[in-house]
C-alpha cells in the first residue's frame, strides 16, 4: 500500500468514526444543557462553591461568572508554579520563573496549552496533575457553556437570560468531558500510553552521558488534552513522544478525539435551536473547509520537489516514520483548525506551503471545526456576518434563526473578528520592529519570520502549537504572548456574550418568501466564501511575507 493510499484511507476512516459520534453525543450535550435536573455530585459542587445553579442570569452576570471563575484559575495555577519547590512530588524540579509561570498559567486557562518549557523537565506529578490537568477540563467547558449561551440567545424571544455559567461549567465538565476523558485515558493506555506517577530513571549509558526516564499520568491528561482541544503535552515532544502517542492506531483515535466535540456541537445547536437542518448547514460548513485544508496539506506533503523527497515518497523531515506523512498531514490540518495547539510533528518542518496551511487554519478563526464551544460561537458570528451580507445584496432587513440582525449585532460581530488579527498583526509588527525579539529566531528571512508570525497567531487565537525554531522563553515573549492569550480570549467572549442577550431579548420575526434560507448549501457556500474572503483579506500581506514566499520559491 502506497503512502497516498494509506492516508486517505486514514482519513475516511476517521470520517466514518465522526460520522457514528455525531448524533449520539450531540443529542447527549443537548439534553445536557437542557435539563433542570441536577446531579447529586452537582448538588455537592454547587454548595461547596456557593452558587445557586437555578438563577438564571442576564449577560452581564454570565460574563462577571466567566471572568471571576478564569481569574481565580489564573492565580491558582500561578500560584501552585511559584510554590512547586516546596510541593510534594516535585521530583526535584525548582519554582518556575516568575514570567514563565504567568504565560503558563494564562496559556491553560485560557485553553492555549502554550508552553515555553520542557514539561518533562520543569514540572512534577502535582504540578502536571492537580494545576495543568484541572485547567485542561474547567477551561474546556467555559468555551462550551459561552457557546450554549450564544445558542440560548439564539432559542429564547423577549428575555435577557440566557442561563446559569456555574450550572453550565459543572455539567460540561461532570456529565461530558470526565466520562469521555475517562474512556479515552483507557484507550490509550491499552494502546501503551503510560500512566503512574513514578520518579526520574537512569535508562542505559551512552556516550556523553545517559538517558533519563520519566514517568507521569500521562495517558488520563493526554485525553483532556485532546478532547477539550487543549493540546499541551506532557513533554517537550508532545503527541510526537511515544509515551503520549505509542501507535498509528493511538495517532489517528488522537485525532478523532480533537474533532468529535467540536463536530457534534453543530446537532447540539441544531436541536437546542429547534431545527436540525441549522445544525447541518454549519456542520457543512466545517466539514468542507476541513476536507478541503487536509486535501491541501496532503497534497503539499506528498509532492515531490526533488529526489529526496521522491525516495521517502514525501516530506517526512520534522515527521514521525510511525505515523507517515499522510496522517501527520491530518494531525497538523485538524490541531491548527481547531483550537487543540498538540501536534504529532513539527510544523517549521513542513514544505512552506504547508506551515503556510497550518497558519491560515488559525487565522480563520480556528471554526473548521473549532474548539470546545469556541469553534460553534465562532462560526455563528461568521454565519450572521454572511446573512448580513446577503440582506445587503437584496436590500432587505438581514436576519438567521428568526432574529433579526440589526446595528448592535452587527457592530458586536464585527468587534469579534478584528481582535485577533489587530493581536496578531500588531504584536508581530512590534516583536519584527524591535531588535531582541528578533534575536530569538533560529531562521533569517521568509521562514524566521513566519516563526514570529505563527507564535502570535497561535497565542492569540488560543491554538498553542509553535512553529518550532523560536525561543519563546524569554521575558518579551512570555508576557507579550501572554498579554494575546488573556486578550485573545475573553474579549471576543465579551462580544459573544453581549451579541446573546440582545438576540434573547427580541422577539422571533416570522419567515417570510423572503427570508434567507439559511439551512440550504447556497447559504453554506456562502458562509464558506466569506470565512474565506475575509480572512484573505486580513492576513494576506503577513502571509505573502513568510510562508508564501518560502513556499514559491521552493
Amino acid at each position: 500500500m502506497g503512502p497516498v493510499l494509506a492516508g486517505v484511507l486514514q482519513l475516511l476512516a476517521l470520517i466514518a468514526a465522526l460520522a457514528l459520534a455525531y448524533v449520539p453525543l450531540g443529542n447527549h450535550m443537548a439534553k445536557v444543557y437542557s435539563s433542570d435536573r441536577h446531579w447529586r455530585v452537582e448538588k455537592w459542587i454547587y454548595k461547596g462553591i456557593g452558587a445557586d445553579p437555578d438563577t438564571e442570569m442576564r449577560w452581564t452576570a454570565y460574563l462577571r461568572g466567566v471572568l471571576a471563575f478564569s481569574v481565580v484559575g489564573v492565580l491558582f495555577l500561578y500560584a501552585l508554579q511559584r510554590l512547586q519547590g516546596v510541593l510534594p512530588g516535585s521530583l526535584g524540579f525548582s519554582a518556575i520563573d516568575p514570567d514563565q509561570a504567568f504565560n503558563t498559567a494564562v496559556s491553560f486557562v485560557t485553553n492555549t496549552n502554550w508552553q515555553s518549557y520542557y514539561g518533562e523537565q520543569a514540572m512534577g506529578h502535582v504540578l502536571q496533575t492537580a494545576g495543568l490537568a484541572v485547567q485542561n477540563f474547567v477551561s474546556a467547558a467555559v468555551g462550551i457553556a459561552v457557546a450554549v449561551a450564544l445558542v440560548r440567545g439564539f432559542a429564547r424571544s423577549r428575555t435577557g437570560e440566557l442561563g446559569n455559567f456555574w450550572a453550565d461549567l459543572v455539567r460540561g465538565v461532570v456529565r461530558i468531558l470526565v466520562p469521555l476523558a475517562a474512556v479515552a485515558a483507557v484507550v490509550l493506555v491499552a494502546c501503551g500510553a503510560i500512566q503512574n506517577f513514578s520518579g526520574i530513571h537512569e535508562v542505559g549509558q551512552f556516550t556523553g552521558g545517559s538517558q533519563q526516564w520519566y514517568g507521569g499520568a500521562v495517558a488520563s491528561q493526554e485525553a483532556i488534552k485532546e478532547i477539550g482541544t487543549n493540546g499541551g503535552g506532557y513533554f517537550n515532544a508532545n503527541s510526537a513522544h511515544p509515551f503520549e502517542n505509542p501507535t498509528p492506531f493511538s495517532n489517528l483515535f488522537e485525532i478523532f478525539l480533537i474533532l468529535v466535540i467540536p463536530f457534534a456541537l453543530t446537532r447540539t445547536f441544531g436541536l437546542m435551536v429547534g431545527s436540525v437542518k441549522q445544525g447541518y448547514a454549519i456542520l457543512a460548513t466545517m466539514a468542507t473547509i476541513w476536507v478541503g485544508f487536509v486535501a491541501l496539506m496532503m497534497w503539499t506533503e506528498f509532492a515531490h520537489h526533488g529526489p529526496a523527497f521522491d525516495i521517502a515518497g514525501g516530506a517526512y523531515e520534522g515527521k514521525e516514520v510511525r505515523f507517515g506523512v499522510g496522517s501527520s498531514a491530518i494531525f497538523a490540518t485538524s490541531t491548527t483548525l481547531t483550537s487543540t495547539g498538540a501536534v504529532d510533528s513539527f510544523h517549521s518542518s513542513f514544505t512552506g506551503l504547508g506551515g503556510g496551511i497550518t497558519m491560515l487554519g488559525m487565522m480563520l478563526g480556528e471554526i473548521a471545526p473549532g474548539g470546545t464551544g469556541s469553534g460553534l460561537y465562532g462560526m455563528l458570528i461568521m454565519a450572521i456576518i454572511a446573512v448580513f451580507i446577503a440582506g445587503l445584496m437584496v436590500g432587505r432587513t438581514p436576519e438567521y434563526l428568526g432574529k433579526k440582525i440589526g446595528t448592535r449585532e452587527i457592530k458586536l460581530a464585527a468587534c469579534y473578528i478584528l481582535v485577533t488579527p489587530a493581536l496578531v498583526l500588531i504584536f508581530t509588527a512590534f516583536a519584527m520592529a524591535l531588535p531582541t525579539p528578533a534575536n530569538s529566531m533560529t531562521n533569517s528571512g521568509a521562514h524566521g519570520f513566519s516563526e514570529i508570525l505563527y507564535a502570535y497567531t497561535s497565542a492569540s487565537n488560543n491554538n498553542g502549537s509553535a512553529f518550532a525554531g523560536l525561543n519563546a522563553d524569554t521575558q518579551w515573549f512570555n508576557s507579550t504572548l501572554g498579554l494575546c492569550m488573556l486578550l485573545g480570549r475573553f474579549v471576543p467572549m465579551v462580544f459573544v456574550l453581549a451579541l446573546a442577550g440582545s438576540l434573547a431579548e427580541q422577539k422571533p420575526v416570522p419567515a417570510t418568501a423572503g427570508t434567507l434560507r439559511t439551512e440550504k448549501p447556497l447559504f453554506t457556500g456562502l458562509l464558506v466564501g466569506a470565512i474565506l474572503i475575509i480572512t484573505g483579506l486580513t492576513y494576506f500581506p503577513a502571509l505573502a511575507l513568510g510562508p508564501l514566499a518560502e513556499g514559491l520559491a521552493s
